[in-house]
């Protein structure tokens, strides 16, 4: 039964422009007009983030010397649709455990 309640986060570490590194906790991933999407929340890292602010990181893969990287979206329209899209699942998932 304990199995069944284990939960184990799919967790990417970032790295910004700053050079400075971040865990990331996998929320949500899309295909969208043909291009994968990924939604992240900073990873739970102390009591602290509790009382932080949780801003869903949104990012693109992309292919760059034969890799897949994650990076940010420049373009402001394709940004909007897909964090529209992110956001739009989120409300369907809060909308759907509140109804249990």
């Amino acid at each position: 039964m304990s199995e069944m309640n284990e939960y184990t986060p799919d967790l990417f570490e970032l790295i910004d422009e700053e050079g400075n590194k971040k865990q990331f906790e996998l929320f949500d991933a899309a295909e969208i007009e043909g291009e994968q999407y990924y939604a992240m929340l900073p990873a739970v890292e102390d009591e602290d983030f509790l009382d932080s602010d949780c801003d869903l990181v949104i990012l693109k893969s992309i292919e760059e010397d034969g890799e897949e990287i994650l990076a940010s979206i420049d373009d402001d329209d394709e940004f909007e649709m897909v964090s529209k899209f992110f956001l739009e699942r989120l409300d369907g998932i809060m909308d759907d455990s509140f109804d249990d």
